[in-house]
């Protein structure tokens, strides 16, 4: 929530569009490295609760989390986006490297000569990348005191679109999920289990 409180404010100075793609600063590189470090953060958690150790802290460590999550499926649609960057597909270039990932990396490591790297084009990515991973754990759930309001008037938006957790991000959850890799919840048969639930197998 504060990151996405924090994107807005940048919105406010900065017309999110096409045409501003390219804007750096430091408010923008800031909360590309808190958004990253966020995104790093849910990967590892998401791993060691399923019993894996993290080797490295790398994105080449973290695809791992595709084959379960199926993130290069996602859809992310900013609303006040002016522009083709309007929709966003942050993991879509799996299995090779993320280009705001690898940004946000030569951003960090190397801020002399990379700094605008951490533009809004790449910052705004991230951000999206976050709102997918979150909502591949958490659907629409936030989890915050708000969190039972329920939102109405959203017949415009696109079929199978939701809005996402925060309220602002509209997201598209993958609907190609191949049969074999589907989940069969059946309450019956789960409910009878000592431990319902399996860790994942990457």
């Amino acid at each position: 929530m504060l990151i996405q409180q924090d994107l807005l404010e940048i919105f406010d100075f900065v017309e999110p569009s096409d045409a501003n793609a390219g804007t750096f600063s430091h408010r923008i590189h800031a909360l590309m490295m808190r958004t990253c470090m966020e995104i790093e953060a849910n990967f590892k958690a998401i791993l060691s609760a399923n019993g894996h150790a993290v080797r490295q802290t790398t994105m080449r460590e973290y695809k791992k989390l595709e084959k379960t999550h199926r993130l290069s499926s996602y859809e992310i649609i900013l609303p006040t986006w002016q522009g083709e960057g309007k929709v966003r597909r942050p993991f879509a270039k799996w299995p090779c490297s993320l280009p705001w990932y690898q940004a946000y990396n030569d951003a960090k490591h190397n801020r002399h000569d990379r700094f605008s790297a951490a533009n809004l084009q790449n910052l705004v990515d991230s951000v999206c990348g976050l709102v997918a991973i979150l909502g591949s754990q958490f659907y629409t759930c936030d989890f915050s005191p708000k969190a039972d309001i329920v939102f109405v008037g959203e017949s415009g938006l696109p079929e199978g679109h939701e809005v996402a957790i925060g309220g602002y991000f509209i997201v598209h959850f993958p609907s190609d999920w191949p049969e074999e890799d589907r989940y069969d919840f059946d309450w019956n048969d789960l409910s009878q289990k000592k431990s319902p639930f399996d860790n994942l197998v990457l």
